[in-house]
Formats: C-alpha cells, structure tokens, sequence
C-alpha cells in the first residue's frame, strides 16, 4: 500500500514512478474520459502500465481493514500531513458512491464503508466572525475595486467591470458561482429602490479537461436544485444602483451575461482573486488586510447573510434567499445567531409588555 502522495490500493511501490508522473497519468488520462483513448507521452504509458499491473482486485474493498486503510489514505495531503475536513467528508462520500457503483456491478457484495470504526476529523460548519465585514468596510472595498484602472486604458482593467460581481455577493447573498451565470433577463430592477435577482444557474470551475464543452466552468442547475428550478433573492436599492451602473458603463456578453473577462469568455478565478487581493491591499489596513477579515470573496456573501440575521430577518427566510437549508443556516450562523440573542430577549419583553431594568448606577 503506497502513502504519502501515491494512490492507495497498490500491491507494491517497487519500481513505481515518480509521484507527479503517476498523479498526473492518473488525473489526466486514466480518470478522465475525454482523453483516456488519446496519444499520451512515453513516461505517462508507462506509468499506466505500471498501474494496471500492481492495482489489487476490487474485492479486497469487501474487507473492512482494507477499507480503514483506504481512509486514512484519503485523509492525508499530498506531503503526508492531515488533510482538511471538507476535504475528507468530500473524498469520503465520492468513495462511498465509488462502492455503492461497484456492488451495483457485483464487482463487490456489498458496501461496508459504513461498517468501518474509523473517525472522521471534525469539519468546523460555524462561519470565522473575523471574516464578516461592516458596512463601511464593505464601500470601501467596493470603492477600491472600483479604482482599479491600467494608466490610459480604464476600460481594460478588469477591477471596474466586476464592482457588481462583488456587490451581488455583499447585498444578495449569491455565491460566486451564481455570480458568475447571472444574466440581464435575471433582473427585476426598477429605475431605484427594491427589485429582485432570479437565479436558476450556477457555473462553478472545475477546469476545460473536466468539461463536456471543454470550458473552465461547468454549467448546471442552482446547488440542491432541481434543473430549471428558480431562487428568487431581494437587490436592495444600493445593489440596484450599482447593477444599473455595470450595465450602462459594460453592457453583457453575448449570452446575457453581466460578469466575463476582457473578451466576453466566462470570468476567471484568478482574475476575480487578483482584483479582490489589490482591492483588500488598498482599502484594509495593514493588520486588517494580514488578518482573515474578507479574504475570500465568498467572505461577502456571509457578511450579506449576517446582516439579514441581524436585521431581525427570519432564518427560514435567510435560508430560502440564500439558497441552503434552515439546519445548515443555523450551523453556519451559528455563532452570529448566538450574538442576537439579546436584541431578541428585548423585542419579546416589549411583546410581553415587559419593563426593561433601568441602569445600574454607578458608586457615588
């Protein structure tokens, strides 16, 4: 059994190849369907047929200490150390479903994952309270993405064309994904105030080789959504403003989509990465910007969320804009919830009819 970097299930690592070469075979030949029958190079041959020749049979996964073996593999990095918990409740619910596919060929009698006395590490669902923003600190990074100009050739930086791709995560809720699919027909604006976004795509990367259409974005229904299936979410007036604006000063790709790069393809991270990491340099200090506080932009869609919730919004509605379930909100924001109770205790003694305690004085 190979460890550290090298797949398990191997009978050997004598006369394996190098770790790169057998991940990259593996990766970008062997599991990958489009190009599993392609010409490969001499060193990428090899190392399949090396594959093929030491892989055990299937049916060692019918005995649970192989199995345990398997997740601890699964669990460590690439350089031998502990992997994040997302990352093995993720590999472990593919390898779940790997064995579930294989009793349904009888290639195995039965799955026994679940058999296992094996303990997962925790996975910490609670939001970091260091990375939800304020509102001021929200327009000002806002303001220096807005800035963000190539001397003589404002149209050509990417920075002011994605003002509204930030905002509609800070004042909607909407994952960057969903960002990235929203569409002028998405958009229920009046000339101000209220309107409303109608999300029904989402367009998460997961890179050209990993596409039917050979793009970086694979193109699906709404997360925990039926295809078609539409999540309508609140665009408060600020929000509204600002998509009025994009569409005035950049228009939409051919497709109807607001938010693409300088040549109307579909928007890159590493893009929306650069632009958010200048924007964080100018606008934070430096402590702030050293510190968790909005490093990702998926941080503003927990801002968004948290101040719904502190608006007094019900969770059942926060869960519904949001577009997750009213137990994940609560595992989330569990933490934020917690910090409302006490505005909560005061609007249900003024229910109540409830006098409040006057201030204690202080020594005389």
């Amino acid at each position: 059994m190979a460890i550290h970097g090298a797949p398990a299930l191997l009978r050997t690592g004598k006369g394996a190849p190098e770790p790169k070469v057998l991940r990259r075979a593996l990766t970008g030949w062997a599991f990958n369907t489009k190009r599993r029958d392609t010409p490969k190079p001499p060193e990428i041959e090899r190392a399949l047929k090396w594959v093929k020749a030491n892989t055990v049979s299937v049916s060692r996964l019918n005995d649970e200490a192989v199995l345990r073996e398997v997740l601890e593999q699964i669990s460590l990095k690439l350089d031998g150390r502990q992997a994040a918990a997302k990352t093995v409740y993720r590999k472990r619910a593919v390898l779940h479903n790997a064995l579930d596919y294989a009793v349904e060929l009888k290639a195995l009698t039965t799955n026994r994952l679940s058999t296992v006395k094996w303990t997962m590490p925790k996975t910490a669902r609670a939001i970091d309270k260091r990375v939800v923003i304020n509102h001021d600190q929200a327009k000002a990074l806002l303001s220096a993405v807005a800035a963000q100009k190539v001397a003589g050739q404002p149209r050509r930086s990417a920075g002011p064309a994605l003002v509204a791709y930030f905002a509609c995560m800070y004042y909607a809720a909407l994952r960057p994904e969903e960002a990235a699919m929203l569409r002028e027909a998405d958009l229920e604006l009046p000339d101000e105030g209220w309107g409303e976004l109608l999300l029904s795509e989402t367009a998460p990367v997961t890179g050209a080789a990993w596409t039917d259409n050979g793009a970086r974005r694979d193109r699906r229904q709404l997360k925990q959504r039926g295809r078609g299936e539409v999540r309508a979410v609140p665009c408060p007036p600020p929000l509204t403003a600002i998509l009025h604006d994009h569409l005035r000063e950049f228009g939409t790709a051919a497709d109807g989509r607001l938010f693409r790069n300088l040549t109307g393809g579909d928007l890159s991270e590493s893009t929306v990465g650069r632009v958010w990491d200048r924007a964080r340099k100018a606008a934070l200090s430096e402590a702030e910007y050293l510190s968790p506080l909005a490093r990702r932009p998926y941080d503003l869609r927990h801002a968004c969320v948290s101040t719904w919730l502190a608006a007094g919004v019900p969770s059942t509605q926060c869960a519904e804009w949001a577009g997750h379930s009213v137990a994940v909100l609560h595992q989330i924001y569990a933490k934020v919830i917690a910090g409302l109770e006490s505005a909560v205790h005061a609007r249900i003694e003024r229910a109540l009819g409830v006098e409040p305690d006057p201030p204690e004085r202080g020594g005389e």
